[in-house]
């Protein structure tokens, strides 16, 4: 994520966005995290692409695997390492670069901030980052556009048919899809898809 504006909402609202989302129990969530960490190795590398207040990186670290963490955002990732000892890499999604080095990749909702012309860029960039076999969980918002929520933030929207396009356009082997409807900083409800592939 390069997008300014957008940053610029996550560094402004970042204790408002921890709170919302840190510490809830979400069965939905929950299933996506059992499921994805069922497939990695013991001790495995994982990377959380995006991984805002840090809360998702600081459970697979505490469930035993070695984790690596980015995000855009200053301050999220300040309060990353104020709350749970995750030190981030603040950069955006270009800065992913690596090549077979991740057991698994948690983009969860994150990549949906990128433009719909720039997501098979960075797919296959998580493609190339994962290890043989490897496993990436993609939360997305679901819809056909693109454009600005009442905050200010970019997002891109797809089908999970589009999305499942692209995934196997790029290497992917789909695994499963969950669907649901959550409201987020917002406070919008809006349906969204998981998509587990592996590499």
């Amino acid at each position: 994520m390069s997008d300014d504006r957008t940053i610029s909402v996550y560094d402004d609202r970042t204790a408002e966005y921890a709170e919302l989302f840190t510490g809830r129990t979400d069965p939905g969530e929950e299933a996506d995290f059992q499921a994805f960490s069922a497939r990695l190795p013991e001790g495995g590398t994982v990377l959380d692409l995006g991984c805002g207040p840090g809360h998702w990186a600081a459970r697979f670290r505490n469930a035993g695997f070695r984790v690596a963490a980015l995000d855009a955002s200053p301050e999220m990732a300040e309060e990353a390492r104020k709350a749970y000892g995750i030190e981030v890499i603040t950069a955006g999604f270009y800065a992913l670069d690596a090549e077979a080095v991740f057991d698994g990749i948690w983009a969860y909702f994150s990549l949906l901030h990128v433009p719909r012309e720039e997501l098979s860029v960075h797919l296959t960039a998580v493609r190339r980052a994962l290890t043989e076999g490897g496993t990436l969980c993609l939360a997305m918002k679901l819809g056909e556009s693109e454009g600005r929520d009442e905050l200010g933030r970019f997002y891109a929207y797809y089908s999970e048919d589009e999305l499942r396009e692209k995934l196997e356009a790029v290497g992917f082997t789909l695994l499963g899809a969950r669907r649901g409807t959550g409201k987020g900083l917002a406070g919008t409800a809006q349906e969204f898809v998981v998509l587990t592939a592996h590499a």
